[in-house]
């Protein structure tokens, strides 16, 4: 199967100064040395604390920020060098579902308006683009009524619909989904987790899930990569991930979340200790090394490698053999 996303070794570093008259500037690891790939048709759900760099790797991928080092690949394009030809295939190929669709639909246009917004940007003729606004509306099991609707006539879970409609407009290749139903009751996070099950299935797309709920990410997820201060510390199919973690802060964030499935409830929890550091002067070792019960002297002076720990499941820790499943 074809991968439509590869990332190898992926840097996003920032530089950063105190005030305009410091001359050195420190740097900010975003996104550090990060590798993993996603195949056609597959979800992968991307997990971490806020500052883990996950939303960063999504806007270098969204081709909205520059990478700093290594490479990525999306549907054949490279990053590093994307022409203009390359860049107006990957606005196409590449959609984008937000956390509060509120705040990215225009407030003064209605569902059929901002529907028919990227198409007509890329230049389909409109009387096109309003029967493919109506065809994506019925998609996402909306009546065609809602065209002629505005923002604040409907609800938490219509707007996402109208949102998941925009994105399939230009019928994408990949979806980046940052935390899709967090904005949403339960119930009705349910309904939309499910629709973008059918809607994967039916159109063969590609998902990139960024979230910080877990169960959310067991639910929906084909594999699980995890980040920590820019650093990806796990990667692996979700049910290897998630009954059998290898990686302190891996456990320690299932630890933090409700248990649903009942196969994990005998497991012992126990809450991680401190907060995440600082992305700036991180040092030599596990960056997981301050918060992290299994740590020895060498964790501290070492940055691990992604190990391979057997059927797909890749750990960045010295001990990684010390995690109790």
């Amino acid at each position: 199967m074809a991968k439509m996303v590869e990332l190898e070794r992926l840097e996003k570093h920032f530089r950063i100064s105190k005030s305009v008259f410091e001359t050195s500037r420190r740097v900010v690891r975003a996104v550090d040395q990060v590798s993993f790939s996603i195949e056609e048709g597959e979800i992968v759900g991307l997990v971490g604390e806020s500052g883990s760099g996950k939303t960063t790797l999504a806007r270098v991928l969204l081709s909205l920020t520059k990478m700093t080092g290594g490479n990525a690949m999306i549907d054949g394009v490279d990053l590093s060098k994307p022409t203009k030809k390359d860049l107006k295939k990957l606005r196409r190929e590449i959609a984008v579902v937000f956390q509060d669709p509120a705040s990215n639909l225009n407030p003064r246009q209605t569902v059929e308006s901002s529907i028919m917004r990227p198409m007509i940007i890329h230049g389909v003729p409109r009387a096109e683009a309003r029967e493919k606004a109506k065809e994506v509306l019925d998609m996402v099991k909306m009546d065609q009524r809602y065209l002629d609707s505005f923002p604040h006539q409907l609800s938490g879970g219509q707007l996402q619909r109208i949102a998941i409609a925009r994105a399939l407009a230009l019928s994408p290749k990949i979806m980046i989904l940052d935390e899709p139903t967090s904005a949403l009751d339960v119930s009705v996070q349910a309904q939309i987790l499910n629709l973008l099950l059918d809607l994967q299935e039916k159109m063969h797309l590609t998902y990139l899930v960024i979230t910080h709920d877990l169960n959310v990410i067991r639910y929906i997820s084909d594999k699980i990569a995890v980040m920590y201060l820019g650093k990806l510390v796990e990667f692996g199919p979700t049910d290897e991930v998630t009954e059998h973690p290898k990686h302190p802060y891996t456990k320690g964030l299932m630890d933090a979340a409700p248990i649903l499935d009942p196969r994990l409830r005998g497991r012992a929890k126990e809450l991680m200790k401190g907060d995440p550091g600082s992305l700036i002067n991180l040092g030599t070792g596990c960056r997981f090394f301050a918060r992290c019960k299994y740590a020895t002297p060498e964790c501290e002076k070492e940055d691990p490698e992604i190990l391979n720990v057997g059927n797909g499941h890749q750990v960045a820790c010295i001990h990684p053999l010390k995690m109790e499943a």
